[in-house]
């Protein structure tokens, strides 16, 4: 038989243990996508729910393709180093680089990044570093870095304004820099410009 309760919100559970709309919003589910269910149910032995849908074949509007295709124009295959001690902030950023297919080391202090560094026998493309962090700052980091791997690229990273930094000192003219919090499509962009060999206008 096909299930089609004429009182979805009608209930025998006892106060406290549960709504008894499971199988309503199912139901409802399964009707919003032109299907159905059927039941199969024997006493002392259980029912039986089968459901069915129409076969879906996904069509990408023009705006979805749209979108797919400025995303994977930022895609890539490159390694990337992100040194970051906010683990909110480390978690986003690799979360983005990992969904455009880089390779992505993770560490949560300049000292981390340094034996990640020395223990990784591969090429590493970028260092993705905050500028401020306990013991060492991001340039002193990306400095100690680029004498052991002389062709690394840098892209900092900071909740401080880029004029603050510069105004103290700890950022040259010329770097490049991404303020936080950044979303996707600027962290995605500026690597990109950045491993591509372009300026960021930073």
């Amino acid at each position: 038989m096909i299930y089609s309760p004429k009182e979805p919100f009608f209930t025998t559970k006892a106060e406290g243990k549960g709504t008894g709309l499971g199988l309503a919003t199912v139901y409802g589910i399964v009707q919003q996508n032109k299907g159905a269910i059927e039941v199969y149910s024997e006493l002392d032995i259980g029912s039986t729910f089968k459901i069915y849908l129409p076969r879906h074949m996904h069509l990408h509007s023009p705006d979805q393709e749209a979108a797919a295709s400025e995303k994977n124009k930022f895609k890539g295959d490159e390694t990337i180093l992100v040194v970051e001690d906010d683990p909110g902030v480390l978690k986003i950023a690799l979360a983005i680089l990992k969904s455009l297919g880089y390779s992505v080391l993770v560490a949560m202090n300049p000292h981390e990044g340094l034996a990640v560094c020395n223990e990784y026998t591969r090429s590493i493309d970028l260092l993705l570093t905050d500028v401020v962090m306990p013991d060492m700052s991001g340039p002193e980091l990306a400095q100690a870095l680029i004498k052991k791997r002389p062709g690394l690229k840098v892209l900092f990273m900071s909740g401080y304004s880029k004029d603050m930094i510069r105004h103290h000192g700890i950022l040259d003219e010329d770097i490049q820099f991404v303020g936080k919090p950044f979303s996707a499509q600027t962290l995605s962009e500026e690597v990109r410009k950045i491993l591509d060999g372009r300026s960021t206008g930073g």
